[in-house]
């Protein structure tokens, strides 16, 4: 399994390697690295290896160059995740790179923004209540009037 630092070295060079693609920026996380592109995760980097956010749609690119999903353990347990490892071609040749990133990213993209859903933060889910706010408010304030 490869170290921690040759993760973190591994993450310093991707933002050269998905040039090409747009801008990436890498965030530390989860003893690891997330890769974002217009503030969306579409890549982790885990144990020395990169993996890219993968669906339905895209998911059999990967399968056919037998490439397998990130996997965690839970409660004892393997967990596999939507990112799958990346080609090692990416990093000999920039315009598949490129390639490769916009798969990923085609995948962030047809899973929307995420406006009104459940999201994660660390290990708790939240729900996102920007939306429920106003209506709240406006409740609270025609509470208050009296009535006359």
């Amino acid at each position: 399994m490869a170290s921690t630092n040759s993760s973190r070295g591994l993450a310093d060079e991707l933002p050269e390697v998905f040039a090409r693609f747009g801008h990436v920026d890498v965030r530390r996380m989860f003893g690891g690295h997330g890769l974002f592109h217009e503030g969306h995760m579409f890549g982790i980097v885990a144990a020395g290896r990169v993996y890219l956010k993968t669906d339905e749609e895209n998911r059999p690119l990967f399968e056919q160059k037998r490439l397998g999903p990130f996997e965690y353990a839970r409660r004892g347990e393997m967990t596999a995740t939507s990112y799958y490892e990346a080609p090692a071609e990416i990093f000999e040749d920039r315009d598949e790179a490129a390639h490769w990133a916009r798969v990923a990213w085609g995948a962030v993209l047809r899973k929307g923004s995420g406006a009104g859903k459940r999201r994660t933060t660390g290990a708790k889910t939240v729900a996102k209540t920007v939306a429920k706010a106003p209506a709240k408010t406006a409740a609270r304030k025609s509470a208050r009037k009296p009535a006359g």
